[in-house]
Order: C-alpha cells, then sequence, then structure tokens
C-alpha cells in the first residue's frame, strides 16, 4: 500500500472510534436520571424595562 492509502485507513479508523466514543457518551447522558431543580434553589430573574421617548 501506498502511503496516502495508509494515511486514510489511519484517519477512517480514528473517525469510527471517536463516532463510536460520542455515541457511548451520548447514551451515558441520557441513561442519567435527570430530575427538575427544587423551586427554593431557583433564583428569581430580574427585568429591567426602560421607556425611552416622548409622550
Amino acid at each position: 500500500m501506498d502511503r496516502s492509502k495508509i494515511v486514510a485507513v489511519i484517519t477512517g479508523a480514528i473517525s469510527i472510534l471517536l463516532a463510536i466514543a460520542y455515541l457511548i457518551l451520548v447514551q451515558l447522558l441520557d441513561y442519567r436520571d435527570m430530575k427538575p431543580a427544587p423551586i427554593s434553589q431557583l433564583t428569581p430573574q430580574q427585568v429591567v424595562v426602560a421607556i425611552i421617548g416622548k409622550c
């Protein structure tokens, strides 16, 4: 095999390994039991409204 084919095979193998690792990571993160935060821990949002102009 010439050099370009070897590089193509190596990069293809790396790509497949990264794809498999990504799928495993997504499955692990999706498997976690996600519970919503208690209301007491949520910080209230503050909104500032400014009206500029002639009345």
